[in-house]
């Protein structure tokens, strides 16, 4: 037997398992992007947890690596001058970012959710590129790059009913 070492989890369970406040809103988040559960909520906030550690250890630093890190998150696109805006970074910030939010904003989609199902059923390609997954993150130079695949998705000829 080798060692077998577990995945590290990408995110943890909120504290209070039952806080009203946290549940209510959550559910708006997941109607408003379309999430298929809140795990991907928690996720994204533990990457922006991620984002503002980092930016805490930065604040004795030199002005050059700050400047890089600021490089570096404006272009995944998330629009930072200062530190204080990392810190002020929310959850919905980074789910901004994602290609299911992309796609619908984009008009391609006329939900989020048929912008997951769309992303899911291999009819986008970023980059030329198909992408499945609907939590891929699109940095800047990538937004501009997103389409649908010709001929995946046949639009829907209204019919013209008389009577």
């Amino acid at each position: 037997m080798g060692d077998i070492k577990r995945k590290p989890n990408l995110y943890s369970r909120p504290r209070k398992a039952f806080d009203a406040a946290r549940i209510a809103a959550e559910k708006e988040i997941v109607q408003k992007y379309g999430l298929k559960s809140k795990r991907e909520i928690w996720k994204a906030s533990a990457k922006i947890s991620t984002l503002r550690n980092r930016a805490k250890t930065l604040i004795p630093k030199s002005p050059e690596e700050k400047k890089e890190f600021f490089n570096k998150l404006n272009g995944m696109g998330l629009n930072i001058e200062n530190i204080a805006d990392v810190l002020a970074l929310k959850t919905e910030n980074w789910l901004d970012r994602r290609l299911q939010t992309i796609v619908f904003k984009k008009g391609l989609a006329k939900t989020p959710l048929q912008a997951r199902q769309i992303i899911s059923h291999n009819s986008i390609s970023v980059n030329g590129r198909t992408v499945n997954v609907p939590s891929f993150f699109v940095t800047k130079d990538l937004e501009s790059k997103i389409s649908l695949i010709a001929g995946k998705i046949k639009e829907k000829k209204e019919a013209v009913v008389e009577q």
